[in-house]
């Protein structure tokens, strides 16, 4: 077997079979199969797709290129949940207390972040003494005696995935649907929950731009992980607009705490509610009615809250920071965003928002960049508010004086105004299952 075969019939639009595509990406880890041999691959299937047959095959072989997660010793009915990502993102923060609060199970390994702002395990550090790290069973005993705990995602899992992301970074090949959903799914596969939840973003500040994207890539997702026997469920959630009021380390930290009190902004809200009640229900808790019941009731008493303080100290940190959270930095500069005009904030390059919160040093422009937790955006006024001169639309914070004015003159051209309301969009576009498309 060739690559050079390979290559020629994928530029054709043929089928790939299973062993071809495994010659291709195991040979590719192995280090037997050049570059620039897998970036002609990459740029094929970028052109011709795949078909359901090749996307599990890639993904399945990707999976299993390195460490396959054994769960089996954490009791109970192990969800996992996953986000294509966002500006502002802090969901599981809230989401995976509340679900263990309520009797459900988050073994959860997170990633860090490489862009808008840190990952759930960069946030969690703002904590001072907070560990991602440790070996299997301890992770199992503190899952086993909390229901939840949050780790670093190790380097062994999917490592094909990692080599495959890097060089389809280079050669404009990551908005690819296919590549994108082996991508997650080798990954959530490899991580051994029984059930997987999606959280699939759409707007200008998601890898998805539109809502028929967004809805082919849930299906190719529900489907690999359905055909994996892990019963999958995708929900569209918008992003043309900053989830939540804060974009940073530490302010995002403080709003899921808010949050877990209910008192989080209206949108962020809803969102850890829907995904806490659909991890319950495909955790088997209760019928949907039951489980949005457990979920206010977690809020309403504090148990979601005490849950997220127990976890952070078995992993070594300093509960105390989630009872007060004024404890977290804050930065010692900001500028405000003033509004120069009266009428309504008709829309937002919610992508362009997020890179200035990266020039403001909360997020990473490489892996190896350094996060700067305190720094970060408060957005109080967001696509379809009225706006009056003078008011403030947003306020920027960062350690160092001297890099506020560029940020803010950059965040301005995120924003674009009208006299006239616009159309206002809902918090969630539409649940993807195995049985189909329900847009609310």
């Amino acid at each position: 077997m060739r690559m050079y075969d390979i290559i020629e019939r994928k530029k054709r639009g043929a089928e790939l079979s299973d062993r071809e595509i495994r010659f291709a990406i195991n040979g590719y880890v192995k280090e037997e199969i050049p570059d620039y041999q897998v970036a002609a691959l990459l740029m094929a299937i970028y052109y011709q797709g795949m078909t359901d047959k090749e996307l599990l095959s890639m993904t399945d072989c990707m999976a299993k290129s390195g460490d396959m997660v054994d769960l089996s010793r954490i009791y109970g009915i192990k969800v996992d949940k996953h986000s294509t990502g966002g500006v502002g993102d802090k969901t599981t923060l809230a989401v995976a207390p509340l679900v263990a609060a309520c009797g459900g199970t988050v073994a959860k390994m997170s990633g860090r972040g490489l862009g808008f702002t840190g990952g759930t395990v960069d946030k969690l550090e703002a904590i001072p003494g907070f560990s991602p790290s440790m070996n299997r069973q301890r992770f199992f005993g503190i899952v086993n005696r909390l229901g939840l705990c949050v780790i670093g995602q190790s380097d062994e899992i999917a490592p094909a995935d990692k080599k495959l992301y890097a060089l389809r970074d280079v050669t404009a090949t990551v908005d690819s649907i296919p590549l994108i959903a082996a991508s997650i799914m080798s990954k959530k596969l490899a991580a051994g929950s029984d059930k997987i939840i999606l959280d699939v973003t759409v707007g200008s500040g998601a890898f998805m731009k539109n809502y028929e994207d967004a809805v082919t890539l849930a299906e190719k997702m529900v489907a690999i992980g359905e055909r994996a026997g892990r019963q999958t469920v995708a929900i569209l959630t918008n992003m043309d607009v900053p989830l939540g009021i804060a974009v940073g380390n530490n302010i995002e930290m403080v709003e899921a705490i808010h949050t877990l009190q209910g008192n989080g902004p209206a949108d962020f809200q809803e969102i850890c509610e829907i995904f806490a009640t659909e991890m319950l229900c495909l955790g088997e808790r209760g019928d949907e009615a039951l489980c949005r019941s457990l979920v206010a009731d977690a809020i309403e008493s504090g148990a979601g809250l005490e849950k997220l303080a127990k976890m952070v100290k078995a992993q070594g940190g300093d509960e105390t920071y989630i009872y007060h959270p004024e404890k977290f930095e804050q930065a010692p500069y900001h500028i405000d965003f003033k509004a120069e005009q009266d009428g309504y904030i008709a829309a937002m390059d919610t992508e362009r928002c997020g890179k200035t919160s990266v020039m403001l040093g909360a997020g990473r422009n490489t892996k190896n960049s350094q996060i700067d937790y305190a720094a970060g955006i408060y957005f109080y006024k967001k696509t379809g508010d009225r706006i009056q001169k003078g008011d403030v639309l947003a306020t920027l914070y960062a350690s160092k004086e001297n890099i506020l004015a560029p940020a803010l003159s950059f965040l301005k051209e995120s924003y674009r105004f009208s006299d006239e309301r616009p159309e206002p969009k809902k918090t969630v576009f539409a649940r993807v299952t195995k049985d189909g498309v329900i847009r609310y």
